[in-house]
């Protein structure tokens, strides 16, 4: 039975203070800042309780996948909330900061969580092995939070303590160069704290399946080295990672996205959802409660129509690329079938057979997400808003195929060919090894960008690709991008970026919004 990470959270209640400041009322059962960090459990439930931000819904509920993919060419919306399509057709505004505001306001509420960790835990006399493993989960989901604070956001403030009064309360504004500084650093101080797996600790956390160790460290801070163009330190970060030894591919691609294969041996760092912890409430936004479930509405926002709102949908040109190459028996990539619901000799969707359930219908040769979805009879439909399936952030593939990236960035192609064909090979595409060790580096980068779409596709890395690679400046590359996706017609420079929230740019003195909006 798979051990869940409980995502318990430490309630940090603050005093009220009568506003004629005639009479000071305390709650004596209230616990403060200054009276919980006491004990070894408190620093455990402290740095548990910053793992739960990425479960609300700005962030993985919902939000943060749909930020992360609908931008991409292999990704399209035809919502009717322009929160949603507006993300592909570069349309967001500062008007209404519904989706992406949620988003930036709960990584700052996981990066305050870890701060208080960071504040806090050194002083509590605990076992050391313990104490380093919490202190190392707190750099790490802060640099996590950062991460895409930056990534996204661009400008934004990077506060690493606790305000300790309203002196400290407004942290300045930082440009991009910044906060990737910032998140490497917090990324090698985890990496040097971690685990490589809870399995050998012994304490209240061993055995614990969810938590950051040093794999997942490594493989973000090489990741943060990759998107910084440092391919020297980012090559490094990722061959650690395969030398942990822990890492491999699951035999079976599709496995990698269902609730019965969570925190696989392909698994460097996942956000655990569950049906079957927590309460029953949905958490949006807001003061955490009990009674909020721990569940994904990913699986109800991409869903196929007649079983979800069909917000999110592949688009047919990742659709074609995916039928390129046959696999070495003679089928379609099997990625395929594992992410996309097509009309196809006995197709089936959540139980029901596709050409009958969508027959007279434009649905009928339309296409839709299969990927993280539990259209495979595990239920009827989605309207329960209400999905297990945990949301996989850092796969090995991943690490395999950025290690090949550097290298061919480094001069080294052919020692990039055999780490993109061990992909290859586990969805049995023919081994193309030596073509790929002559190729120039031009060649490998296409083939890369080949690769890493079917690989990834709906996964949340496309347009972050598309971004560092510079096709947004190549008027070549944007062009193709227009061909394959129209949505990048809308595209200017500078809507790489999301809008910083009006909200912080009228509350903290001096922020200044990002340019283009």
């Amino acid at each position: 039975m798979k051990n869940f990470l409980l995502l318990s959270l430490a309630a940090v209640s603050l005093f009220n203070t009568s506003c004629n400041k005639k009479l000071e009322q305390i709650n004596p059962n209230a616990q403060t800042a200054s009276s919980f960090w006491q004990t070894s459990s408190d620093a455990l439930q402290g740095v548990t309780a910053a793992y739960a931000p990425f479960l609300l819904d700005g962030a993985y509920m919902r939000f943060t996948p749909i930020l992360l993919d609908v931008r991409g060419d292999d990704i399209r919306s035809n919502s009717p909330w322009t929160a949603i399509s507006g993300v592909g057709k570069f349309a967001l505004g500062t008007a209404d900061p519904s989706g992406y505001g949620w988003a930036f306001d709960e990584y700052y509420e996981g990066v305050s969580r870890c701060n208080r960790v960071l504040d806090n835990v050194p002083k509590i006399n605990m076992d050391a092995g313990l104490k380093n493993r919490v202190l190392g989960q707190a750099y790490f989901l802060r640099g996590l939070y950062f991460f895409h604070l930056v990534n996204l956001f661009g400008n934004v403030a990077l506060p690493t303590t606790t305000p300790k009064g309203s002196s400290e309360f407004f942290a300045p504004q930082t440009t991009p160069d910044q906060g990737w500084k910032q998140v490497i650093a917090d990324f090698k101080a985890a990496a040097d704290l971690l685990p490589v797996t809870y399995t050998t600790v012994s304490g209240p956390d061993a055995n614990q399946l969810g938590r950051a160790t040093k794999g997942a460290a490594l493989g973000y801070l090489g990741k943060a080295y990759l998107f910084t163009k440092d391919f020297t330190n980012a090559a490094a970060q990722f061959k650690a990672v395969i030398n942990l030894g822990v890492y491999g591919l699951m035999p079976n691609y599709k496995d990698n996205f269902t609730e019965a294969k969570e925190n696989n041996i392909e698994s460097v760092f996942e956000i655990q959802f569950s049906t079957t912890v927590g309460g029953t409430d949905l958490g949006w936004q807001g003061i955490p409660s009990s009674t909020w479930a721990k569940t994904s509405a990913r699986a109800i926002t991409y869903g196929a129509p007649n079983f979800g709102w069909t917000d999110v949908q592949p688009s047919f040109s990742v659709f074609n690329e995916f039928q390129l190459e046959k696999t070495t028996g003679g089928r379609v990539d099997p990625r395929l079938d594992a992410t996309i619901f097509y009309n196809k000799p006995r197709e089936t969707i959540y139980g029901q057979s596709f050409s009958t359930i969508y027959a007279n219908s434009s649905y009928l040769n339309d296409i839709f997400c299969r990927k993280y979805e539990n259209g495979d009879g595990n239920k009827v439909n989605e309207f329960d808003w209400k999905s297990g399936i945990n949301e996989r952030l850092m796969r090995y593939s991943d690490i395999l195929l950025m290690y090949a990236e550097c290298l061919n960035e480094l001069g080294q192609t052919a020692q990039a060919a055999p780490l993109i064909q061990q992909v290859r090979t586990r969805v049995s595409l023919p081994d193309i090894t030596a073509q790929m060790a002559v190729m120039t580096q031009a060649q490998m980068r296409d083939q890369l960008s080949h690769e890493r779409l079917l690989e990834f596709c709906l996964e949340g890395h496309r347009f972050d690709d598309i971004r560092r690679w510079g096709w947004l400046q190549d008027a070549g590359r944007l062009a193709t991008l227009k061909v394959r996706d129209p949505e990048f017609n809308n595209y200017v420079p500078g809507k790489e970026l999301y809008p910083i929230p009006q909200g912080e740019i009228d509350n903290n003195p001096g922020f200044k919004q990002n340019p283009t909006y």
